[in-house]
This record gives C-alpha cells, sequence and structure tokens, in this order.
C-alpha cells in the first residue's frame, strides 16, 4: 500500500515538474530586449527541399548585447536565411552583407514589455493550472485508495503531503515568473 502511495506522489511531482519546465521552456522564447540565439529558434530555412532548422544550416551568435550575427555554412544561403528570418514574422530587419546577416535587435518600448509581462503571466497561470490537475488527480487516485481499504489518517497525510509538494511546484512557478519579468521590464 505505501509503495502505490509514494509512486503516485512520486507520479505528481513529476507531472508538476514538467509544468515548471514546459512554462521555462515558454518563456525563454520571449525576447527581453536582449539579442538571444534562441530568438531564431522557430525558423526554419528551405535547404535542398526540406524545411531545415536554422541552426543546422548556419551559426548563431551574438556579437553584441543588441546584434544578432548569421553566418551560413554555405553562402548561397544567404538569401533564402534572410527570407526565412522575415517570413518568420519575429519583427526582425536582417541585413545581408554579402558574408553573414546581421539583426538590431530593437529596443523594447514600456508598452511592449508590458505586453510581454502579461504573455508570461499567461504561461505561468497555464503551469499552475497543470500543476493543480496533477494534484487532483493524485488525490482522487488516493480517495479510491481509500475505498479499497486504506486507512482514513494515512489518506489524510497523504493528501497533505500532496497539497505540500503543490504549493512548493506553485512557489517555483512564481520564482520563475518574478525573475523573467524582472529581466523584461530592466531597460
Amino acid at each position: 500500500m505505501e509503495e502505490e502511495i509514494q509512486f503516485e506522489l512520486d507520479s505528481a511531482k513529476e507531472a508538476m515538474q514538467k509544468s515548471v519546465d514546459r512554462m521555462s521552456m515558454e518563456l525563454t522564447k520571449v525576447r527581453a530586449g536582449k539579442a538571444n540565439p534562441s530568438m531564431l529558434a522557430q525558423v526554419f530555412v528551405e535547404y535542398y527541399g526540406a524545411k531545415t532548422p536554422l541552426s543546422q544550416v548556419a551559426n548563431v551568435n551574438t556579437p553584441d548585447a543588441r546584434t544578432l550575427s548569421v553566418q551560413p555554412w554555405e553562402k548561397g544561403m544567404l538569401q533564402e536565411i534572410s527570407k526565412a528570418i522575415i517570413d518568420a514574422n519575429l519583427g526582425l530587419n536582417p541585413q545581408n552583407n554579402g558574408e553573414l546577416i546581421m539583426i538590431a535587435i530593437p529596443p523594447l518600448t514600456e508598452e511592449r514589455r508590458k505586453e510581454l509581462v502579461k504573455q508570461c503571466k499567461t504561461y505561468s497561470e497555464d503551469a499552475k493550472v497543470a500543476i493543480r490537475m496533477a494534484r487532483k488527480e493524485a488525490n482522487d487516485t488516493i480517495k479510491k485508495m481509500q475505498k479499497d481499504g486504506l486507512p482514513e489518517d494515512l489518506a489524510k497525510k497523504t493528501e497533505d503531503v500532496i497539497q505540500e509538494v503543490t504549493t512548493s511546484f506553485n512557489a517555483k512557478v512564481d520564482q520563475v515568473l518574478e525573475e523573467k519579468e524582472k529581466d523584461i521590464m530592466t531597460v
């Protein structure tokens, strides 16, 4: 019986951790005004008839905090990469100098910063909903186990532990959000 309870607790923790990880991944895509190669992660280039991630046809670097440079492995890909960056609708304007592509990252306006913070809060709320769902599933399983003979005091203790785990993961979500908010609002 205790092995089943531990399994259920581990499953709930794993589901909650995945929610936090998913939110963190989404937040890395939100640009905070600084150049970051991950900004171009969703750019796909037509390469010999196949849609290929930009990172597989070029090196993406940040020479400074406001600039991205894209150095293709084949010079013939310059035009195709520029087109792919524009088509990705990221609000970026690639400059092709014949050797590599330079992208100046425009500074964020106060209004845009607030929109990005709102977007980040949406991601954090989605993560919290997923955490609550994991808690509900774990509690439902404990209630079923109680009907099947699990002592009431053990069930109550387990539900308390599940709630503590839920609270700690919600705190992690808040901490990650707070760090990203600070990053976005820093000029």
